[in-house]
């Protein structure tokens, strides 16, 4: 079972954890090719997160310094702009998020446009982003109504999002235990909660 705790620190949180575990998936395909498909896949996702942003100069070159960030300098490809090494040291300042409603709000927009990125991507790869968009579905729903929840909801969702781009079945796929799902988020509770008490007893 993988706690709260023993997660790696998100290192740009405005692009969530889902992003993250994409660039730390991309970095393991052996493949140069399909690695960086995989990872052009993942550019147009982080740039839908923020489609206000999309004239703003810059904001191409910007979304690839804060992948090699997340990458921590690692990922192997040929980048289409020069990755400055100083970035480390020099934080980017949080983009924005647009304030749009959705009709899956238990989701959040953000989900929402992960989908919308990855329904027309067909690299070898697409399964295992598919069920990592799946799996973290499940958790957002779960959050927002802590009652058992069977997969078949989530594909349908899934499937009705991306305009029957992405069908995926119980037979071909399983998702994360919904136990295991609850016990994860209720630990993130208590370790925060033990954080606030840790923070009321300084003062």
């Amino acid at each position: 079972m993988e706690y709260y705790t023993q997660k790696n620190k998100l290192i740009l949180t405005e692009y969530g954890r889902n992003i993250q575990q994409m660039v730390e998936y991309a970095m393991t395909i052996e493949d140069r090719d399909e690695r960086t498909r995989c990872v052009h896949t993942i550019i147009n996702i982080m740039g839908n997160l923020f489609p206000h942003l999309r004239d703003v100069n810059d904001f191409k070159h910007k979304l690839w310094d804060h992948l090699a960030m997340m990458s921590n300098y690692k990922l192997d490809i040929d980048y289409p702009y020069e990755v400055p090494k100083e970035l480390v040291l020099t934080k980017p300042e949080p983009l924005p998020y647009p304030e749009t409603s959705v009709k899956y709000r238990y989701y959040g927009q953000q989900m929402i446009q992960f989908i919308k990125a990855v329904e027309d991507y067909n690299g070898d790869n697409k399964d295992k982003l598919v069920t990592l968009l799946a799996n973290h579905m499940k958790k957002c729903f779960l959050t927002w109504n802590k009652d058992n929840v069977d997969d078949q909801k989530i594909f349908n969702d899934l499937r009705e999002i991306s305009n029957g781009k992405i069908d995926l079945n119980e037979e071909t796929i399983k998702l994360k235990e919904t136990k295991d799902i609850l016990a994860n988020n209720n630990k993130k509770i208590f370790v925060n909660g033990k954080n606030r008490q840790k923070q009321q007893g300084r003062k």
